[in-house]
Formats: C-alpha cells, sequence, structure tokens
C-alpha cells in the first residue's frame, strides 16, 4: 500500500520537473544592454517554451553578424498579433531587445519591425524596470 502512495505522489510531482529548467530574463540577459539589429532573417523555430529566429547582421565594419534572438512562446506570439509565417527566412527585419550577459550575438527581443511595417511585441519577459 506504501508504494502505491509513494508512486502517486511521484507521479504527481513529474510534470512540475521540466519547469525547473526555464530561465528568467535577469538570468540570461542584460536590461543595460540594449540593442538595436536590422538584418535578414535565416531560420525561425516556431517552438515552445520560446520561439527563436535566426538573422544575418551587418556590422559597422561590413562583416556580417550571426544573431540568434529569443521571443516569447508561441501562444503569447500569435495573441501580439504573429502568424506562423510573419517572418521567414530572407525577410528583412528590425529587432529592438537585449543583448545576452555572456556576450555572444544572443538577444531577447522586444519588439520586431516586420517585413510589411507593423511592430509587433515580441518579448519573453516582463518589460526590464516596467514596474
Amino acid at each position: 500500500m506504501r508504494a502505491k502512495y509513494v508512486l502517486l505522489i511521484a507521479s504527481a510531482l513529474l510534470p512540475a520537473v521540466p519547469a525547473g529548467a526555464h530561465h528568467s530574463f535577469a538570468a540570461e540577459f542584460d536590461n543595460n544592454k540594449p540593442v538595436a539589429l536590422k538584418g535578414t532573417v535565416t531560420k525561425v523555430e516556431w517552438l515552445n517554451p520560446h520561439v527563436w529566429f535566426y538573422l544575418d547582421v551587418k556590422g559597422e565594419d561590413g562583416a556580417v553578424q550571426h544573431w540568434q534572438c529569443e521571443n516569447g512562446p508561441p501562444n503569447m506570439l500569435v495573441r501580439a498579433g504573429w502568424k506562423k509565417d510573419s517572418i521567414k527566412p530572407g525577410d528583412e527585419i528590425t529587432v529592438n531587445g537585449y543583448r545576452a550577459k555572456d556576450g555572444t550575438n544572443t538577444a531577447n527581443a522586444r519588439d520586431v519591425i516586420l517585413p510589411n511595417g507593423k511592430k509587433v511585441f515580441a518579448g519573453s519577459a516582463e518589460e526590464p524596470g516596467a514596474r
């Protein structure tokens, strides 16, 4: 009988395990390092828990920099006006966001100006300092 209760409790806790792997904005991104990127989309990953897209951005020296941008989850983006095909490889977009603390070309996108000129919210966290 005791083993039955242990199994019941363990199975109830199992769905909570993946949630522990989720990160916070402050753990990975620096709200003191805003970035504005204009570039060409090379790839889009429309997956949970976050949508990611990848950009080729021409630096001031003319060299192409490869960036990856984290967005909110797909259902939040849809509520913010996104469609699964809002951006696709080859599209020119502008991204405003915050750079990763590790210094890589990774950003948390706050908003995106789509190819049609529409500005949409893309963030995966509340605007830093909003409270």
